[in-house]
């Protein structure tokens, strides 16, 4: 039973809805292309684009400020960096309430995502770690969490596709 009690304890792990955003036929060519090589030039995007420069500048300045476009980051090969070992665990706790526990574990390298999931699990946690060591140094810090009552960690072998969100409809 969810309780108003229970339902304030969470509001500080839960994020508000996110409204899309209108994107014309350009903007999600654009944001496409930045997506597939962020290093082009607005000269570049905008001869891809049949758009000036300055246009595709004033176009990514407010794909920014609203938000689509988050950052522009490397995309790093994790073996090369030395994490080689992908793993997503499932985290299991005694209440929502108790996830919000979890979230000072977002600093830690290791972990480059954390989720708030439906289903046997309260978060999912995609980490990278150099070896089965430190990811079972990573787990007993999970463990050592007030309410939290267990994992269950997957491995990844290979991976084929890694990618962000397409803007194409």
């Amino acid at each position: 039973m969810v309780t108003k009690a229970t339902r304030s304890n969470t509001n500080s792990v839960r994020k508000k809805p996110v409204e899309p955003v209108a994107l014309d036929d350009k903007d999600r060519t654009l944001l496409a292309l930045l997506a597939e090589d962020a290093t082009r030039t607005y000269v570049e995007l905008g001869g891809l684009l049949h758009l000036s420069a300055p246009a595709v500048h004033e176009r990514v300045k407010r794909l920014k400020q609203l938000g689509v476009i988050k950052g522009t980051v490397a995309s790093l090969d994790g073996a090369k960096v030395g994490r080689p070992l992908l793993a997503f665990v499932h985290v299991d706790t005694s209440s929502w309430a108790v996830t919000r526990h979890l979230l000072p574990l977002m600093k830690l390298p290791e972990i480059e995502e954390v989720h708030t999931v439906t289903g046997e699990s309260a978060m999912l946690l995609k980490v990278r770690t150099k070896d089965t060591q430190s990811l079972e140094h990573l787990l007993e810090r999970i463990h050592e969490i007030e309410g939290f009552k267990g994992t269950r960690t997957y491995i990844a072998l290979s991976t084929y596709l890694e990618r962000g969100p397409s803007p194409k409809e």
